[in-house]
């Protein structure tokens, strides 16, 4: 039986455990939070720069947007790929290769003499992204003292860092030349793949295995179900925003840089500090649902307005995305009856397709039509994310549509910090940090509950607990 925050009944919550500070770690959990920042710093490292690799590279919109589509293409099928590595070599071997595999393939971006090279190599890149954000968040709750909300608080504190500083980097390195930015990204992760190294012991493997097939069958559920397809269109009108917008607002790198920093600020500050106080008074489903008609709207007004009135509606997406991805992460973790890492592998599976879709195609509507209709498209398939909830609200409700009873300000912490975790993998591609939710709860307060079957269905254990986090 489970309470309606998605969490065992009768048991303790292990995100409870500890109350230190949260910059009392050791040197292995700043390595790997320091890396994370970097990573995350990587998901928007290129929108003011798309301009100038298209300029560079004597490339189209549309070819240079497939920046975003070959990374979000790998990190839609790594989804299912993650768990299945690390709880085959461990979380430490697992990140260090996530590391690697970003050095090596940003360097290469950096180097890239045509498109097709440049997106070939980010592909490399976001499967690198996906092995370590995937891991990061379960290493860092293991490694850390003080307990797992302060481990959590403090991932959380490095995805709002990276997403914010990720365009201003850009910018900077950017407005010099459009290969800085891959390279400054190459060293900078390389520096973090020593400092792991040297720091960071190696995580206790689990006793079980992850299946490949797992996240797929937990997609099985209806709720799930009706949570990712109604994330599948969401993710349309997001990466339409992220990808396309720079085109659109044709500035500068550092003006483009300034553009999306505010932008990530809104991203991070809704998500973590707004979005919970909202679901307390009126319910999850009810700030989905508002959140999804507000963002339509702000994609119609982007695409009809004047230029101040485009930056002014990008800006403001922030935190439309921001709220909507909180309550997207609990949705997936709460709704069903899967384990929550595998509950959280099926789901980004389905909504990262579309995260790859969006950057191709809304240049190509451009093409065909005008540059209004990306964003009617966008509007649209947020609409049909907000009917999508409305119409399965039944499905949805059982574990996450009311508002939630008060907890503890202990359990509240966490599970803001939780929330806000996962949804780095809703920006960050790490869109699997919300397996980490589960994996921190089983590395800190080794409770296991979610290990064994929920109403009577049995899951391996190791799905539980992916990453080796004891």
């Amino acid at each position: 039986m489970h309470s309606n925050s998605g969490r065992p009944a009768g048991g303790e919550d292990p995100f409870q455990e500890g109350s230190g500070s949260i910059l009392r770690q050791p040197m292995a959990v700043w390595a790997t939070a320091g890396a994370a920042v970097v990573a995350f710093m990587g998901i928007g490292l290129v929108d003011p720069i798309l301009p100038s690799i298209a300029k560079g590279l004597d490339a189209t919109p549309s070819q240079v947007s497939l920046l975003f589509t070959s990374y979000f293409l790998i990190t839609a099928v790594a989804m299912l790929v993650t768990g299945f590595v690390s709880s085959r070599i461990g979380g430490r071997r697992t990140l260090l290769t996530g590391l690697a595999l970003v050095v090596v393939f940003a360097a290469l971006s950096g180097a890239s003499s045509s498109v097709g090279q440049l997106v070939g190599f980010r592909a490399g890149w976001g499967l690198g992204n996906a092995l370590f954000v995937s891991t990061s968040l379960a290493v860092i709750v293991g490694a850390a003292s003080g307990g797992s909300a302060a481990a959590i608080l403090l991932y959380e504190s490095a995805l709002g860092l990276g997403m914010a500083c990720g365009p201003l980097v850009g910018a900077v390195l950017g407005d010099l030349n459009w290969r800085f930015p891959f390279f400054g990204t190459a060293v900078l992760m390389a520096v973090g793949f020593i400092a792991v190294t040297v720091l960071l012991k190696e995580q206790p493997r689990p006793a079980r295995k992850t299946s490949l097939l797992d996240p797929v069958r937990a997609l099985g559920h209806g709720g799930l179900a009706s949570a990712a397809a109604s994330a599948f269109f969401y993710n349309y009108a997001f990466f339409t925003v992220l990808a396309f917008t720079p085109f659109v607002l044709d500035m500068t790198p550092y003006r483009s840089g300034a553009v999306f920093f505010g932008w990530g600020v809104l991203l991070a500050v809704f998500s973590v500090l707004v979005a919970p106080a909202l679901q307390k008074r009126f319910g999850s489903l009810r700030v989905l649902g508002g959140s999804l008609v507000l963002m339509a709207a702000d994609l119609l007004v982007l695409g009809y307005g004047g230029h101040t009135t485009a930056v002014v509606c990008t800006i403001l997406s922030g935190a439309l995305i921001g709220m909507t991805n909180t309550v997207y992460t609990e949705l997936a973790l709460g709704v069903s009856d899967a384990p929550r890492p595998v509950a959280s592998a099926g789901y980004n599976f389905v909504r990262w397709f579309a995260a790859a879709a969006a950057p191709y195609l809304a240049p190509k509507i451009e093409e065909w039509t005008d540059v209004r209709m990306p964003f009617v498209v966008a509007a649209a398939a947020a609409g049909a994310a907000a009917l999508i909830v409305l119409v399965r609200r039944r499905s949805l409700t059982p574990e996450a549509g009311e508002p939630r009873p008060e907890h503890g300000r202990g359990d509240h912490a966490a599970r803001t910090g939780a929330a806000g975790a996962v949804n780095a993998a809703d920006t960050a591609a790490g869109a699997d940090g919300a397996g980490g939710r589960e994996d921190s709860g089983a590395g800190a307060g080794d409770s296991g509950a979610d290990s064994g079957g929920r109403d009577g269905r049995e899951w391996p254990a190791a799905a539980a607990r992916p990453s080796g986090t004891g």
